[in-house]
């Protein structure tokens, strides 16, 4: 059981069992219970001072949301991500950041393009000093503000729909891999694109950072299991 779940704050603003709900989907989603790992009801109330029950309640709102899977006579585990799950959200994530890169190449503020370049570099900073938490960061960052710039708010609400997924699965598989040099070259050649109002060429560069990363990804996968 991971070292990160820890004793919840009682004075926490929000009802004991929403904190309980969060912390362990947090834990989740950062790979710190890594998938197909066992969820303990006794290990997990004890670490985290509370009672089994906000417990048990937490642990079946995340099997609806598809984070757990309950195993008849064995319990309750962290759900697996599979190759096809990863290759799914990747395809649609690669039509909608192409169509929101081509949109924001139309729309974009000069202000937005001046963000873009600052959390680019940031990106890059933070790839030298291999801080994966903040190459996360940066990265969350950049596409939003794509999204944002591209002035569609329906395709931003999709997009948050299955941004947790794509953070899980990038985290999870990607610690121990570092592809995110290639990442930086992307991120720029992207923002060049918007920049000059080429929605041809962004929509294209968005396309391919998407597909490359999708390679990446079930490649550690593959080589994780192997």
């Amino acid at each position: 059981m991971s070292s990160k779940i820890s004793k919840i704050d009682i004075n926490d603003y929000q009802p004991l069992r929403e904190v309980i709900f969060n912390s362990i989907r947090e834990a989740i989603i950062l790979g710190e219970l890594k998938p197909g790992e066992r969820l303990m009801e006794v290990q997990l109330a004890e670490k985290m001072g509370v009672s089994r029950t906000p417990i048990r309640e937490a642990i079946r709102k995340l099997e609806l949301e598809g984070l757990v899977v309950m195993v008849p006579r064995k319990g309750a585990y962290v759900a697996d991500l599979t190759k096809k799950d990863i290759i799914d959200v990747l395809e649609v994530r690669a039509v909608m950041d192409g169509l929101a890169t081509q949109l924001a190449a139309e729309r974009i503020t000069e202000s937005e393009i001046k963000e873009l370049n600052k959390i680019t570099e940031q990106f890059s900073l933070c790839v030298e000093k291999n801080n994966l938490q903040g190459i996360i960061k940066k990265d969350i960052e950049f596409h939003d503000l794509i999204y944002k710039a591209s002035r569609n708010e329906k395709l931003s609400q999709i997009n948050n729909n299955i941004q947790e997924m794509i953070y899980r699965f990038r985290v999870v598989y990607l610690k121990n891999y570092n592809p995110f040099r290639d990442v930086s070259k992307e991120h720029s050649r992207i923002v060049e694109a918007i920049t000059e109002h080429n929605s041809t060429e962004a929509q294209k560069w968005a396309v391919m950072h998407i597909k490359n990363q999708e390679y990446t990804i079930i490649k550690e996968l593959k080589d994780s299991t192997s």
